[in-house]
């Protein structure tokens, strides 16, 4: 990943990169935007810049070469949900007293620490954050600068309030780089130690654009359709899988039919008898439970008269039909039963059970 391949947010790229051609760049920047905008590929590409052994300009600005051996092992954070997993199983393979102490931290090279959301709560800890306090005490060992990535920074308050001293006088060799999808996400003292930058959802044209270089088997029609539900996050559109989407949407949109329209039971049942055990069922039922919530703001948006800001714009007169039907109390009490499934997912209910009892207790009265 380098800022040549980096797609959208130019501006955004462009300030970075003039930071490290000038020496100048901040060194801590809460950089927001969307998710799937790009915030964590956008600060790989910045790591890689600054400690890469060969390095590139890229539009008279300098850029990684993305071969070389710093570059190839700071590209291997790349993929951090993998990363993450890894890292989280080899903690549950320790001790009980040793994986108490043990945070989630991913290091593919010695200057480049990425500290994710700590699971199960998915905050970022004091243990952390400590580890990171001691670790910035030690200069470069294979690059020229340290960076510390915090992929969602969402913070428990003792790790938010320990971090603030090494924001206030961070080492020169030093930058710390928040990601967040609002900034009003973090306190104020932690925004006030940061310049901020932002990177913007990406225009539906631009999208599309994008979309027919990097998947030319798509027909139009497709692409448009992911670029709305992308909602301008561009590594959102180009990872997008529409046939797992669809699959799920047609599954949503029979379960609101019987809900609404047909209360007959025969077809809906067939299909919940899918939704079994597993991960597997997991997985399905949370992506069902997702298309069926676009669907559902989809509907509110027609019922708001703004059918420009319709997502599923290839099933418009069947979402029609439905913000015909149905009132702001039914949706909402449709929300309510959503998330009493889940719930139940939580607690290992029958997914199946749960999806007719949902449906059921959708029916108009």
């Amino acid at each position: 990943m380098n800022f040549r391949s980096f797609l959208g947010n130019e501006t955004t790229a462009r300030q970075l990169q003039e930071g490290a051609a000038s020496g100048r760049l901040p060194h801590a920047i809460l950089l927001s935007g969307p998710r799937g905008a790009g915030k964590y590929s956008l600060a790989i590409a910045l790591a890689q810049t600054l400690n890469c052994l060969d390095p590139q300009t890229y539009n008279g600005l300098p850029d990684a070469c993305d071969v070389c051996h710093n570059c190839t092992r700071i590209a291997s954070a790349l993929d951090l949900d993998v990363r993450v997993a890894e890292a989280v199983e080899a903690r549950e393979d320790l001790r009980d007293a040793d994986r108490k102490d043990t945070r989630i931290l991913i290091q593919t090279h010695p200057d480049v620490l990425v500290v994710p959301p700590d699971p199960p709560q998915m905050l970022v800890k004091v243990g952390q954050v400590r580890s990171l306090i001691h670790n910035v005490q030690r200069a470069p060992s294979e690059g020229k600068r340290k960076l510390y990535i915090f992929p969602t920074a969402k913070f428990m308050s003792e790790a938010a309030n320990s971090l603030l001293k090494v924001l206030e006088e961070p080492p020169e060799y030093t930058h710390l780089l928040l990601l967040a999808e609002n900034p009003s996400d973090l306190l104020p003292t932690i925004r006030s130690r940061c310049s901020q930058m932002r990177l913007h959802a990406v225009p539906m044209d631009r999208l599309e654009e994008i979309l027919a270089q990097h998947h030319r088997e798509w027909p139009p029609a497709r692409r448009t359709l992911v670029a709305r539900l992308a909602e301008g996050a561009i590594g959102r559109a180009i990872s997008f899988h529409p046939d797992t989407y669809l699959a799920s949407r047609k599954d949503a949109l029979l379960l609101l039919h019987t809900a609404i329209v047909e209360p007959d039971h025969s077809a809906l049942f067939h299909v919940t008898e899918t939704y079994r055990a597993g991960a597997e069922g997991q997985q399905k039922t949370q992506d069902l439970l997702r298309t069926l919530s676009l669907l559902l703001e989809d509907v509110m948006v027609l019922q708001a008269g703004r059918p420009e800001m319709v997502r599923n714009i290839d099933v418009l007169p069947e979402l029609r039909r439905l913000a015909e039907s149905v009132s702001f109390d039914w949706i909402e009490r449709a929300v309510r039963r959503m998330v009493e499934v889940e719930s139940g997912m939580r607690r290992n209910l029958l997914r199946s059970l749960s999806l007719d009892a949902l449906t059921a207790g959708l029916q108009q009265r």
